[in-house]
């Protein structure tokens, strides 16, 4: 908004000049009707009058220019402002930028239950699957965002078993595995809590799962990178 301020003054100190002009040629008009001159004088002020209405009508024209250019700066910067605020909404709808609101924060934890003869210890343990499911059910239930041990899930994180670990964002994480999402707290709890759903058969095996509603749940943003090798942007209207 500053490049426009500076027009607006400049306009303001074209206009003053403008109203100078123009008072110095009515008084000028005025004493020429009034006064008994001689031819010679009458002469001059006749010229200085022609003069001074040429570098009115000058004025007036580069008022209206410059009038013009206010305007369009000023549409520029709102446009400007505009595409700021929207490339915002882009960038927290991506996942790019640290967000913050009422939730929930799950976490879960490998039992400490010890393997019967016969039975895999892998059953007693958190796999990517289990906190997939879990994300899924956030999500579904109207999550606005979510990260899985501070890292934030955008479309292209992978959760996966990587080894005894698991992997996020191409991040090794171990357990706990603690689960934010930002969202309507009953409705997330809710989600998480239906009966034989993700929750209870973890729990069946002893995992540890547990919901803690927050009022305020904080959730970084994606530090990663994002490239895309086959994916390409479609302009509108060009789609066939």
């Amino acid at each position: 908004m500053k490049r426009a301020r500076a027009f607006e003054l400049y306009v303001a100190g074209v206009c003053v000049i403008l109203g100078i002009l123009l008072v110095g040629q009515v008084r000028t008009q005025e004493y020429i009707g009034k006064s008994q001159i001689p031819s010679r004088r009458l002469e001059d002020l006749s010229d200085m009058l022609r003069r001074s209405d040429a570098e009115r009508m000058i004025l007036e024209k580069e008022v209206e220019v410059l009038r013009e250019q206010v305007s369009k700066v000023v549409e520029g910067e709102k446009t400007a402002e505009t595409i700021r605020a929207e490339l915002a909404k882009a960038r927290m709808a991506a996942g790019l930028t640290p967000v913050e609101g009422s939730g929930v924060i799950v976490t879960l934890n490998d039992s400490k239950r010890q393997a019967l003869p016969g039975e895999s210890p892998e059953l007693f343990l958190v796999h990517d699957n289990d906190i997939l499911q879990v994300v899924n059910e956030l999500s579904a239930a109207g999550a606005e965002a979510v990260s899985v041990n501070g890292q934030r899930m955008v479309a292209t994180s992978e959760v996966r078993c990587s080894g005894p670990v698991i992997s996020v964002n191409n991040v090794r994480i171990g357990p706990p595995y603690e689960i934010h999402a930002i969202g309507n707290p009953d409705a997330l709890d809710s989600a998480l809590h239906m009966r034989d759903g993700i929750l209870d058969t973890l729990r069946a095996w002893g995992i540890e799962a547990k919901v803690q509603k927050a009022a305020s749940v904080q959730i970084p943003g994606y530090k990663g990178g994002l490239y895309f090798q086959y994916a390409k942007q479609v302009l509108e209207g060009a789609q066939k």
